[in-house]
């Protein structure tokens, strides 16, 4: 046998130290320069994947369109790998994968007839685990990467069995010397291969140009076609993937087995850009609840399923995963053109959902006289119990006293309690709410306020004693400093979780390079400390006396908020810790205005716990993170998790991905401030300008919200990933004062279980009589659960193994439920 298969292809980034109109000029034209050369070389083969660049082509130049396909017909054009673009690996969810793979897989289909099964990512920075399980479930059986290098991330070879978290497997490869060649020494990439692998049976090369465009060359296909002839003991072969991937199969050899991620590979990307990160989890969170929320309504018959307004989201959403956009690394207009295309997806999403709102509120009954009605709409599949916040307009205004609103349910008082609101008009005419409650399953809550009338707003309570203020329930006790600012004591249930010193916002230092290229941040510059009183009244804008940094600013029959002022070099930042009256889940909100370079932001929070280990949310599955300090990458909640003590200690977040730990201590990473597309390397000592100003990242105010709980292991761990789901995609609340006209919608859908997600809830995307439900055991422990959708008279019970994807197709017409693929296809039998 002894072939190389050598693979022609042209990286080419939409977007990075460019803005996206010149990646598809370059898109353009080399693709052009790539269709000349396989008409003009037989046996050539160029290979190419990521829908949008063909979507350019489409859209820009036809004819050459029309060329390609004809090509990819004659063999001499392959469509590579299959997905929408190569997004960056870790950051996305795993429902987002899944979407960049249907759109790939759908498109591909269509236009050429094409369904690639080697996936391929060759310049992403690292690849998560979950990948193996999502590419496995939509036909894939192997897949292609780069980076990370083996100093990175050790592999037990080239070519590997990659085993996901529910024990799928894909055939891995790490490509030698990346994906590009140079101008005119592809011959030489080939010729090194060849030297560093004498006894391979079957070997792969990729090569094109490199960056920007530029696949084949002239000079590379001819110097290729005299190396094919002097070389005697190899066939070399112009081929495609899954000609390589065949043919390892057929030599029989045994491939070792790897059972982790690929990362990690410049870790300052999970955290460089915040902004970038933190639009594009809003707009993951929106398009998945507004989903569920359009399906249920028109399920109910209430509206029209809005498929092309969700479908340009989504495209907005796949186009902000690209690996140069959501890591952080491309020019700053790329910054400011992504957090753009982001909002239009969250414009559409906003209108959507506002049509869906209005329509599901059918059926309830008109507001009785003197009342204020609030409605929920909770888009998950079982209750969802927690704090809930709603403004809105007193019918008039309160001529003197102060109006005082009671939250009501059924007729029962919730604990609830009014904060200040948004605006700060000199009539008391504008409420804010905020009230405890538990909300009914998948379906549209209701609540109603009542007005009291008061002299004045009442004054918080709880105050400051000895230096303290001490927050104490049955259930939780939480001791601030007012000397500090930071958290003393946090104990749940009398278990003691929290070190003193808590959530201190501490500085460390760092370098110019956009990419982060090292393990771990750890070498301290600063803490942010607490702020006098005279500065504390100066950085909130009041005029007169000074002001304490650290107070209570709320506190009602809901909870008590504390608000604490700290500052460090040229930067300032806020923290509000919010504490329950019920549960044990505090929430801390932090502003930051920052104005520090070459440093990064951290938020420690130390865990009292014996030898935990450090736990996080990964796509479609959870890791064991490192815990010494290095950098790792997690999406919507970390975990301290101690075994000995049998507690875990979560922590959701909103829109962050870096943190680290040691030695309990959980560092979570806010913020960067190196340069823009700052690679270091070459002779250069500083890669920056010396002589001028020069942007850096996240210059300015940021925000952050985290939720904080505790408790016995199994429990916690059980409920860590509905809470994130819940805190990310929240329950949608407005003041309506419906007509009274229709009937009540019915839930949407409900699980039976404690556990088991529902991840997504769409119409199909070949059928519009049928919709889409995706199912996931999220803590690695085989359970069932009942589904039912009450408005079709559907109820079945689903069996997960541990870390599994389950897809169902639900046809309206006939009232069934079956299993398909990730993609919407019959399962093989």
């Amino acid at each position: 046998m002894r072939n190389v298969h050598l693979i022609c292809n042209a990286h080419l980034d939409p977007a990075w130290l460019w803005q996206i109109e010149e990646g598809a000029g370059e898109a353009l034209s080399t693709f052009r320069i790539a269709a000349d050369f396989c008409e003009a070389y037989d046996g050539f083969v160029f290979n190419h994947n990521e829908v949008i660049l063909y979507q350019w082509i489409e859209e820009y130049d036809p004819a050459l369109f029309q060329r390609i396909r004809k090509l990819v017909a004659e063999g001499k054009w392959h469509i590579m790998g299959g997905w929408y673009l190569q997004p960056d690996c870790n950051m996305p969810s795993g429902e987002s994968f899944v979407r960049q793979i249907l759109t790939g897989r759908r498109y591909f289909q269509e236009k050429f007839g094409a369904r690639p099964t080697t996936a391929i990512n060759f310049d992403p920075f690292g690849h998560t685990r979950g990948l193996v399980q999502i590419m496995s479930k939509a036909g894939y059986d192997s897949y292609i990467v780069c980076r990370p290098g083996d100093n990175d991330c050790p592999l037990p070879g080239d070519e590997f069995v990659w085993v996901g978290y529910d024990g799928s497997e894909v055939i891995g490869h790490r490509a030698y010397k990346a994906y590009l060649s140079g101008r005119g020494k592809a011959h030489l990439k080939v010729e090194g291969f060849l030297a560093d692998h004498p006894e391979k049976e079957t070997g792969m090369v990729l090569w094109g140009i490199g960056n920007h465009g530029g696949g084949p060359s002239k000079l590379d296909l001819d110097n290729l076609q005299e190396l094919k002839a002097r070389t005697k003991d190899r066939t070399l072969l112009h081929s495609t993937p899954e000609n390589y991937f065949a043919e390892l199969k057929q030599t029989g050899v045994e491939l070792p087995r790897h059972e982790k991620d690929l990362n990690p590979w410049a870790v300052g990307c999970y955290t460089s850009q915040i902004r970038i990160k933190q639009k594009h989890r809003k707009l993951e969170n929106e398009l998945y609840f507004v989903e569920k929320m359009v399906s249920h309504a028109a399920l109910q018959g209430l509206l029209p399923y809005p498929g092309r307004e969700l479908k340009d989201a989504q495209q907005d959403l796949l186009t902000a995963e690209f690996h140069d956009i959501l890591p952080g690394t491309s020019i700053r207009p790329v910054e400011e053109d992504s957090l753009r295309l982001m909002d239009h997806g969250l414009e559409i999403l906003s209108r959507l959902k506002a049509k869906a709102f209005f329509a599901l509120t059918q059926g309830q009954e008109k507001a009785e006289e003197g009342t204020v009605p609030l409605f929920l709409y909770n888009p998950h599949p079982y209750k969802v119990k927690g704090m809930f916040e709603c403004e809105f307009q007193l019918p008039k205004s309160s001529k003197g006293e102060f109006a005082y609103p009671v939250v009501l349910r059924s007729g029962v008082k919730l604990p609830s309690q009014v904060e200040k609101e948004l605006s700060s008009l000199y009539i008391d005419w504008r409420k804010r709410v905020v009230f405890y409650a538990e909300l009914e399953a998948s379906s549209m809550n209701r609540f109603d306020c009542t007005v009291e009338f008061m002299p004045e707003k009442p004054k918080p309570a709880l105050q400051e004693s000895g230096g303290r203020i001490r927050f104490e329930t049955p259930e939780l006790l939480v001791v601030i400093s007012t000397e500090t600012g930071l958290v003393e004591e946090y104990r749940v249930e009398g278990v003691s979780v929290l070190k003193s010193g808590a959530f201190c916002p501490l500085v460390l230092e760092d370098a110019d390079d956009s990419w982060g290229q090292v393990h771990s941040f750890r070498k301290l510059k600063g803490r942010f400390k607490r702020m006098s009183k005279a500065k504390a009244a100066r950085y909130s804008g009041l005029r007169g006396k000074p002001i304490e940094a650290v107070r209570v600013i709320e506190d009602g029959a809901a909870r008590t908020v504390v608000e604490a002022l700290f500052e460090y070099g040229d930067s300032m930042l806020c923290l509000r810790y919010g504490l329950p009256k019920r549960g044990t889940e505090v929430r801390v909100d932090l502003t930051v205005h920052w104005n520090e370079k070459r440093s990064l932001l951290k938020l420690s929070v130390p865990t009292a716990l014996s030898a935990p280990e450090y736990w996080g949310q990964v796509a479609y599955g959870a890791d064991r993170l490192p815990s010494e300090g290095k950098e790792a990458v997690a999406q919507k909640w970390t975990a301290a998790v101690s075994k000995e003590d049998g507690v875990a200690f979560t922590c959701i977040n909103d829109g962050i991905y870096g943190s680290d730990m040691a030695d309990g201590e959980i560092r979570l990473t806010l913020l960067r401030s190196p340069g823009y597309s700052v690679l270091p390397g070459g002779k250069l000592p500083f890669p920056m300008p010396r002589d001028r100003f020069s942007d850096r990242m996240d210059q300015g105010e940021r925000t952050y919200s985290f939720w904080l709980n505790a408790g016995p292991l199994e429990e916690r761990m059980n409920s860590v990933d509905r809470e994130a789901l819940s805190h990310n995609e929240k329950p949608y609340a407005l003041t309506y004062f419906p007509p009274g006209a229709g009937d009540k919608p019915e839930p949407l859908v409900r699980l039976g279980d404690e556990t088991v997600l529902m991840t997504a809830f769409k119409q199909a995307e070949d059928e519009e009589k049928h919709y889409i439900l995706r199912l996931f055991e999220p803590t690695g422990t085989a359970r069932s659960t009942s589904v039912e959708l009450p408005s079709l008279g559907i109820g079945q019970t689903v069996s997960l193994k541990p870390f599994e994807i389950k897809t169902y197709r639900i046809r309206t017409l006939e009232r069934t439920m079956e299993e398909v693929s990730l993609i919407e296809e019959p399962m093989e039998r």
